[in-house]
């Protein structure tokens, strides 16, 4: 594969000195900058129940930063995830604007990395966004080939996405790389941009280019789904100043946690320090994103290296506790947003006698009442339509974890439109694939458990590893796996490299059964499945293949509303959604039982006679014979 960006060698020294000392430096030689960072702002643009963050006064944070800092300059980054389906996002669609891209502009970002979100809705709409963002600020990931994308790679030609960016301040030249995460293709919809997977090349590769350009000062920003990751990369990379860090929504601190929103508890410490391919101590930092903080990390360069000043006084995290609010953002952004949202939240389209768990890990990891509602939705919108669209009954729905997104018990009580949108925000439209053999659905079954661990204290299960999300939520039937037995393996093209042995039983609802002790029964029957097109497209590395679906043109979130308001007549019932499901996920510690071999019954030829019954009692004496004398000799 072709390498795309530019990359070169990291040089970091970790220190802690006084602000004050800057004034002794050399101007020509030293100088100091505020580097302004968050990530994962995920179109969470309206201020929390808890009065923290929301937009404007995000953008107020950062502008009373900039106006306050007695360094030589400031740098704003935005380390991806810069929009999210959602109600607030939906907003954006509604009203023909993008709100997320007026927020973005009004930070005054130097540069936005590109993260998984910014191209769920698929590379034209992600190209739309670009262009309503400050033409003054690129775009940047250096493993990521846009040319097979017409829309974004014309952002490309122009300078508005790049592998890296160059920008100057306090009279210095600053370099900024940009990573995506290589799991882009399976857990976003990226269309025909092609993802190096060899990420520490293409970031190398970068780096190099700018040092040999004569840029001394490199910062590293990439969104690669958590802290572990960028830590692991840094490690093998030379010529990195300083690393900033998004998609795992980490919360570092220096200790002090009088600066952080009540509750919030730090993973890590503000910064993290990460030894390089040559031993070099490089910063590391993060914040917890939806706009609830700002980044704040107070550096010194002098001949290449940087010094953290401060941490835990000027360098650390901000929260966004409404003390500083951008009034531009609250007329521009805030009160447009709010107004949808009311409206979604004011209507209400259901009572439930029943809490709904739609929390991350447990989504993610069992059988949930919330998922089987979701499932059942999509299996009776599909039954709705399948007629207009000329396909028969469907037999089986599923969804994925990751595509639930609201992570919380919603408790028993109303349920909003706001509500359904919350918990199902993509633009997921619902398909049907009408011929699945049981072979493959074991196999979709396989990668659904893949990710799955069994704590061995509590015994119970947990996602674990990147992209968890595919976990299944089920309606149609039941399975029960085994998830200390082998995982199948997918690569990122999408081929099994290595069976799964955790599917173990697969039973129809009309009890027709499909698997049995871990073997796919010689006639078991072909299903037709409701899914989203996000996994029939292979996202979540669903293995369907060249299987071809049909788009039944209604999203995911209409089909649960649809199935709230008409089938279930506005009442989510205890008995037909207890808490805990309802034993469609059953976890076993059975295991796959190989079917008997049966050896072929050999008939002799016909030119040959067939020894009389006395003759075969004397071979088979012999035989006998031989045998004993045989362990008499042993």
């Amino acid at each position: 594969m072709k390498r795309f960006g530019v990359i070169s060698r990291l040089a970091a020294m970790a220190a802690t000195v006084s602000l004050v000392s800057l004034a002794s430096h050399d101007a020509a030689q030293a100088f100091s900058l505020t580097i302004v960072h968050n990530n994962d702002g995920e179109s969470d643009l309206l201020t929390g129940d808890d009065g923290f963050g929301g937009a404007a006064a995000f953008v107020g944070e950062v502008n009373n930063i900039v106006d306050t800092a007695t360094t030589d300059d400031v740098l704003i980054l935005s380390s991806g995830d810069n929009f999210l389906a959602g109600p607030e996002f939906n907003a954006s669609l509604t009203d023909d604007v993008f709100y997320d891209a007026i927020v973005l502009s009004n930070v005054g970002y130097d540069a936005i990395i590109l993260g998984n979100h910014d191209f769920d809705f698929g590379p034209d709409v992600l190209a739309g966004f670009i262009t309503e963002v400050d033409s003054a600020i690129p775009f940047l990931s250096a493993n990521l080939d846009f040319s097979a994308e017409e829309a974004l790679q014309d952002l490309v030609d122009v300078g508005r996405i790049a592998s890296s960016t160059v920008v100057e301040k306090g009279g210095e030249q600053i370099g900024i790389v940009g990573a995506t995460t290589p799991n882009l293709p399976f857990i976003s919809s990226p269309g025909d941009v092609v993802v190096d997977q060899d990420v520490q090349a293409a970031v190398q590769a970068e780096i190099d280019a700018l040092t040999a350009a004569g840029v001394e000062n490199i910062i590293f920003v990439s969104h690669l789904q958590g802290v572990d990751e960028d830590q692991a990369l840094i490690a093998e990379l030379t010529g990195v100043d300083v690393a900033i860090a998004g998609g795992g929504d980490e919360l570092l601190d220096s200790g002090d946690t009088s600066n952080l929103i009540p509750g919030d508890t730090p993973s890590g410490p503000y910064p993290t320090f990460v030894q390089d391919a040559n031993g070099n101590d490089i910063p590391v930092v993060t914040t917890s994103g939806q706009y609830n903080y700002v980044g704040q990390l107070v550096v010194e360069f002098e001949n290449g290296v940087a010094t953290v000043i401060d941490p835990g006084t000027v360098s650390d995290p901000i929260a966004v506790d409404g003390n500083f609010v951008d009034a531009a953002t609250v007329t521009a952004v805030t009160d447009p947003v709010q107004a949808s949202v009311d409206a979604l939240e004011a209507n209400v389209i259901a009572q439930s006698e029943v809490a709904l768990d739609g929390e991350r890990n447990s989504i993610r990891g069992e059988e949930t009442n919330l998922g089987n509602l979701i499932a059942d939705s999509f299996l009776w919108q599909a039954n709705q339509l399948a007629a207009d669209f000329g396909l028969g009954e469907v037999d089986i729905a599923l969804g994925n974890g990751g595509g639930i997104r609201n992570d919380s018990v919603i408790p028993a009580g109303e349920i909003t439109e706001g509500d359904t949108f919350d918990i199902l925000p993509f633009g997921n439209l619902l398909s049907v694939f009408e011929d699945i053999d049981a072979a493959n659905l074991k196999d979709i079954l396989e990668n659904a458990v893949s990710r799955i661990e069994l704590d061995p204290t509590t015994g119970e299960t947990a996602p674990t590893g990147d992209g968890t999300g595919r976990f299944a939520q089920i309606a149609g039937f039941n399975f029960e796996y085994n998830p200390t037995q082998t995982a199948i393996v997918i690569d990122v093209d999408g081929n099994i490299t290595q069976s799964g042995e955790r599917v173990i039983n697969v039973t129809l609802d009309d009890g027709t059964v499909l698997i049995q002790d871990g073997q796919v029964l010689p006639d078991a029957p072909s299903v037709s499945l409701a899914i989203v097109d996000f996994l029939a497209r292979g996202g979540d590395q669903y293995p369907f293949g060249d299987a071809s679906f049909t788009n039944l043109g209604v999203t995911y979130q209409q089909a649960l509303a649809n199935y709230i308001t008409d089938e279930l007549g506005g009442v989510i019932s205890a008995d037909d959604y207890a808490e805990g499901g309802e034993g469609r996920t059953v976890v076993t510690n059975a295991v796959a039982i190989a079917p008997p071999i049966i050896p072929p019954i050999v008939e002799p030829p016909a030119s040959e006679s067939v020894p009389e019954p006395g003759m075969v009692a004397g071979l088979v004496g012999l035989g006998l014979l031989g045998a004993r004398r045989l362990k008499r000799q042993a």
